[in-house]
């Protein structure tokens, strides 16, 4: 049994619950510690993140609770924090998951993760059309997601590739995209990092596999990567999606997955 989820969001941002409804649908399940991960405060964009205000809110709220169910559940109040955002304080939060949303170009975002029309649209206006220049921009990204504030987390790794199910828009086994990601992995793997298995895309009906693709997450492992199954769960109805079965398929490949209490 896997029971705890550390990539978890409320209705601070995106998620649907509060954060104490999010604890209370841990402890129905038994869950022994959920991690809070809130989107980052991200001045250019604030439809889905952190104000500055609620990022006050957010975390007196997480520590109330974390003291309230002290005998009931360990909480960590933590922070998804984008690859462009400001970095918080030190030991302002209890661990961070780097992850990249958008690849600057000029003064344009790109965005990552709603939709591969915004891919295109990247590619046609600063790539001459070429798909493959905003997947090496991506991975580029994400080293710097992880460096810039020792994430103890590398967020959805190939979270460019979450539309491809249901709309195909480049190769994943083209010789540019493969890469592109094994040279963001010759960057990490030595920082000993923990890369999230994120089955958000599942719950969400966007994919039916988690990222990362099994070809990295294998690589992943044969390099000597720390692998951490995450819901991404927006909704406590989500929390520890679908653990148990994917913790055996990835057995099944001959890989461990990193038990929680190694890493907090």
């Amino acid at each position: 049994m896997i029971l705890a989820d550390f990539h978890t969001h409320t209705n601070y941002c995106d998620g649907k619950n509060t954060p104490e409804e999010m604890v209370l649908g841990a402890i129905e399940r038994g869950m022994e510690a959920i991690g809070f991960t809130e989107h980052s405060y991200t001045p250019f964009d604030s439809r889905y993140c952190l104000t500055q205000e609620k990022t006050k809110q957010y975390i007196e709220d997480v520590r109330g609770l974390q003291q309230k169910y002290a005998d009931r559940i360990k909480i960590y109040c933590g922070l998804e924090l984008d690859s462009y955002a400001p970095i918080p304080a030190a030991g302002t939060f209890d661990f961070y998951i780097g992850s990249v949303h958008y690849v600057k170009f000029g003064e344009d975002y790109v965005v990552m993760d709603e939709g591969n029309d915004n891919l295109r649209r990247g590619a046609e206006l600063h790539c001459g059309g070429d798909i493959y220049c905003i997947a090496e921009a991506y991975f580029e990204r994400v080293v710097e997601a992880v460096r810039r504030c020792d994430a103890a987390i590398v967020g959805h790794f190939d979270v460019i590739s979450k539309f491809q199910e249901l709309d195909p828009i480049f190769d994943e086994n083209h010789p540019r995209y493969k890469a592109a990601w094994r040279k963001t992995l010759d960057a990490l793997i030595p920082m000993n990092k923990v890369f999230e298995v994120n089955v958000g895309a599942i719950s969400r009906g966007k994919r039916t596999t988690p990222y990362p693709s099994s070809p990295i997450l294998q690589e992943i492992w044969e390099r000597g990567g720390k692998l951490l199954l995450t819901g991404d769960t927006h909704q406590k109805e989500n929390l520890c999606f679908q653990f148990e079965h994917w913790a055996e398929e990835i057995g099944k490949m001959g890989i461990e997955l990193r038990d929680y209490t190694v890493m907090f």
